[in-house]
This record gives structure tokens, C-alpha cells and sequence, in this order.
């Protein structure tokens, strides 16, 4: 009789992720697979109009076709607007100018000194949720999460003689897990609403998404991902890792130094001025911030330029910390922090030229127009709408997740199609891109495909040599799946008493039941 193998039986998740991390691992470049899309789109556009496919739309009553782009106007339009497709785009600008502050506040070292302060500055039983709460802040400034919490909360685990891999999880949980939720706006947001503006435009061609449009849903989502991490952490992964009795010592904590403190104190006192400002312009009647035709805050400058702000808000305090702190000591410090980030940002400027030109292709040919009108048609001839309609589509957004990490190119291709079906059956882009996000944030942290999980596996390995993708997927399932459940029951509870989604944002369209 032959021996057992001393190797215990692999677990159906970690044979499934293998697979995954295996097929994800044969696709091209993003970028290629973006150039592919477009020219799919160009050739499927002459077949789909040799088949005479046609819809009529329900608003208009006008004849919706498939528009031939093999046809000599269709090419003289593709080669005459390839330029404008990309700078046109309306993610790109707004990310390059938000990440142009963020840079300065990183560089200067503003953003690690004051993570580090809320996170150590909090009792020990309150460990677990601050570095939750921090986790999920962190995401407006952009990768400092990964990079600066995520450590740090396993090395503060480790000198409270609590499992690293433990605070490691619950930074994880906070930083990927809960991306979308937050108290402040950052990059994502523009970026997101951008997206989803283009693809209502198939629609309604003058609609506009503000960034700050899912502002009230994910602000209340921040407290509630919070309390869930912290529950999964204490009661669920903490028991399950047991006593940590590994090799690694703990660190002596590198609290604040007095120069990091006079810094944070003088970027305070910056950003307290700055909101000063913004809310003298905001709350009195008339204020230079509010709509200047309609005097109110939902159209106001504020609002529409909230990417200036964003700009502003870091970089002002930014420059402030580093020269109190001496981390900046010239202009040309400033500079240095921005091009950086725009150096580390070269491979998303390529991959927004590809899609820049897949989401252009795609709405010239109506595909997706004569998707949407069909596809609003079925949904509604087998009922499926309302809460298991967004089940579904919250679902969906989660599995593809597992497999193209990045929320903003898969949103640049599910946009188009979900956003105008959704018009159609009554829904505001803004109620899609919410139940989007949902499902995109809650499988971030299972997934090989998000770009920092392999370093979070390294970070995780300092405590446990052995531990790999298997290990950390394990670790992090359970904030996955309460994650899901606790976030779509909120949506769902949401969408039950009829809140509005952010400032301006409701649930349904003017006309709809």
C-alpha cells in the first residue's frame, strides 16, 4: 500500500484560484486586449449591419441600426478622430490632474505621517477598527494604503503581541476590500462618474455625472464595512491564526518625530483655511462656489470642478508638511513628487489611449444602443428588475473582478452596455455605477489579478516563509464574503427607502415608477 502524501489535500477555492491565476496569466496586456476590443468592434460593426440588426427606441420611437465603421466614411471618421478619442476621454484628465496633488502629498511624506498618527495613536482595543478605518480612508491618497498601512498594521499587530498576519488582513480588508467607500472624494471618483457620464450620453446625450454622485451611499458604506471588518477580523481570522509563535521579532514602533508633528499641524492649519474657503463660497446665498444660474450647490462650481479641489487639497497641505519637515527644500522637490507619479502613470496612459478609442468605436456603431434597447426588452419580458435585477448585476461586477482587477478598464467596458440598459428599464447611471462599485470592491482582496496582491503575499511571507497565494486568499475570504452580503443588503435596504445615492443622484429617472 502505497504511503499518504504528507501534503494535505488542496481546498476546491485554492485549485480554483490556481486555475484562475493560471488563465489570467495567458491574456495579453490589458492595453492589447483594450486595441483587440476596438478592432472587434470595427469588424463586428460591418457584420452586424450586413444582418440589418435594428431596435426601435422606446423614448423616440426612431429606428436604432448598427453603423458599418468598415465603410469608407466609417475609416475616415476612426482615422480623423483618433487624437480627439484620447484626449477627449474624460477618466484621463481628471486622473492626471487629481494625482498631480497626491504626489506632493505622498512625496512630501504628509500622507505616511498621518496614517501613521491615527493608527498609533489609538487604544489597543480599538486597534482592529482604526487600521480598518484607516485602510478605507486611505484610498483617497491613492497607494499609500498598500505601501505604508498594510505593513504597519502587521507590525502593530506584532509589538501588542497580537498575530501580524491578522493586522495584515484587516489593513488589506480596509485599503482593497472596501475601495469604493470613503468619507472624501478621491481619484476614483471622477474617474468612475467620467466613464459613466460617456456611456449615459448614448442615451441622453446631455447628461452629466458629477464625481461626487455616490457620495451619501459609500460615505454611510464607510462606517458599515468598518464594523464588518473588525467582526471578521476578531471573531473570525484572529481565532482561526491562532498564537503567532514565528520567527520574526517585533519592531519598535517609529512613532512621529517632532518635526512630523509641527508638519501635521501646519498642514492642518492649511486644510482647515482651505475648507474655510471653500464653504465661504458654498453656504452663503450668492457664494462665488455656488451655480451662478441657478444659485444652488448641486450645479456649482464646486461640484463640477471638484477635481481641482481634490488637486488643491492635497497639494497645498503637501507643500506645507514638507517644507516644515525640510522633506521639500525647493521647487523643484514639487516637480520632482509630480513627475514621478506621472512616470508610474505612463502604462495607464497607454491603456486609456486603446480604451479611449474602444469606448468611441463602440458608441458610433450603436451596438450598444441596440443592446441596451434588447436587452431592457428581455429584462422586462422575464421580470427582472428591481432588487434581483441588481443582485445579479452586483454579482456579475464581483466574478469578472476575479479576473480584470482594474475597477476602471472593466468599467470602461461594462459601462456602455449596463448603464444605457439600466437607463432604459428606469434607473440613473449613478444607481448603476454605485451597485458597480459594490461588486468590484468586495473580490479585490481573493482576486491574483489586483496588481498588489502578489505584494501583499510578500508582505505576509516576512511572517510566515511559506505562505502564498493560497494562504493569503484563505486569510481573506471571509471579508470577502461578508463584505457581499453586508454591502448588497445596504444597496438593497437603500434602494427600499428611496435614498438618493449622492447630491443629486437618485434612484430613478424623471418619468419612471
Amino acid at each position: 500500500m502505497a504511503p499518504a502524501s504528507s501534503q494535505p489535500a488542496r481546498s476546491f477555492l485554492s485549485r480554483f484560484l490556481d486555475f484562475v491565476e493560471w488563465g489570467g496569466n495567458k491574456l495579453p496586456h490589458p492595453a492589447v486586449l483594450f486595441a483587440v476590443f476596438a478592432l472587434s468592434v470595427v469588424v463586428g460593426s460591418a457584420v452586424l449591419s450586413a444582418a440589418g440588426i435594428v431596435a426601435v427606441h422606446p423614448t423616440t420611437g426612431a429606428e436604432i441600426r448598427a453603423v458599418n465603421l468598415l465603410s469608407a466614411e466609417g475609416l475616415r471618421r476612426i482615422i480623423t478622430s483618433l487624437v480627439q478619442n484620447f484626449a477627449g476621454f474624460a477618466p484621463l484628465g481628471t486622473v492626471l490632474v487629481a494625482m498631480l496633488g497626491v504626489a506632493v502629498a505622498e512625496g512630501a511624506g504628509l500622507l505616511s505621517a498621518l496614517i501613521r498618527m491615527v493608527v498609533l495613536s489609538a487604544p489597543k482595543r480599538l486597534i482592529t477598527l482604526i487600521v480598518v478605518f484607516a485602510g478605507i480612508m486611505s484610498n483617497a491618497a491613492s497607494e499609500a494604503g498598500y505601501v505604508i498601512l498594510i505593513p504597519l498594521a502587521a507590525v502593530i499587530f506584532h509589538a501588542v503581541g497580537r498575530h501580524p498576519l491578522a493586522g495584515l488582513a484587516a489593513a488589506f480588508a480596509g485599503v482593497s476590500g472596501g475601495y469604493s467607500a470613503n468619507l472624501v472624494l478621491g481619484t476614483v471618483d471622477p474617474l468612475l462618474a467620467g466613464i459613466t457620464q460617456e456611456a449615459a450620453r448614448i442615451i441622453d446625450p446631455a447628461y452629466t455625472v458629477n464625481p461626487a454622485s455616490n457620495y451619501y451611499f459609500l460615505a454611510v458604506s464607510t462606517f458599515l464595512l468598518t464594523a464588518l471588518g473588525t467582526w471578521v477580523t476578531e471573531k473570525i481570522v484572529e481565532p482561526r491564526l491562532g498564537r503567532y509563535e514565528g520567527d520574526a521579532k517585533p519592531e519598535a514602533m517609529d512613532r512621529l518625530k517632532p518635526e512630523e508633528k509641527r508638519g501635521l499641524w501646519w498642514a492642518a492649519a492649511v486644510s482647515a483655511v482651505f475648507i474655510g474657503l471653500i464653504l465661504w463660497g458654498l453656504l452663503p446665498d450668492g457664494g462665488a462656489l455656488r451655480d451662478p444660474k441657478h444659485n444652488d450647490i448641486l450645479h456649482s462650481t464646486f461640484l463640477t470642478g471638484i477635481v481641482a479641489f481634490i488637486f488643491a487639497g492635497f497639494l497645498l497641505p503637501g507643500i506645507v508638511y514638507g517644507v516644515v519637515t525640510r522633506s521639500i527644500r525647493s521647487e523643484g522637490d514639487v516637480i520632482g513628487f509630480m513627475s514621478k507619479a506621472m512616470g508610474t502613470l505612463a502604462g495607464y496612459i497607454v491603456l486609456v489611449f486603446f480604451a479611449a478609442q474602444f469606448v468611441a468605436f463602440f458608441s458610433w456603431t450603436n451596438v450598444g444602443l441596440i443592446t441596451a434597447i434588447n436587452g431592457a426588452q428581455f429584462l422586462k419580458s422575464v421580470g427582472l428588475t428591481g432588487i434581483p435585477l441588481f443582485l445579479s448585476f452586483i454579482a456579475v461586477s464581483a466574478l469578472l473582478n476575479l479576473l480584470m482587477a482594474s475597477a476602471s478598464a472593466k468599467w470602461a467596458v461594462m459601462a456602455p452596455v449596463f448603464v444605457p440598459m439600466f437607463m432604459l428599464l428606469g434607473y440613473t447611471p449613478e444607481l448603476t455605477q454605485v451597485a458597480y462599485r459594490v461588486g468590484d470592491s468586495t473580490t479585490n482582496i481573493i482576486t491574483p489579478m489586483m496588481s498588489y496582491f502578489a505584494l501583499i503575499v510578500a508582505f505576509a511571507q516576512k511572517y510566515r516563509k511559506d505562505a502564498g497565494l493560497g494562504t493569503l486568499t484563505a486569510i481573506m475570504l471571509p471579508y470577502t464574503v461578508v463584505f457581499f452580503v453586508g454591502w448588497a443588503l445596504l444597496l438593497l435596504v437603500w434602494m427600499w427607502m428611496g435614498l438618493p445615492v449622492g447630491p443629486g443622484a437618485g434612484l430613478l429617472l424623471p418619468g419612471s415608477n
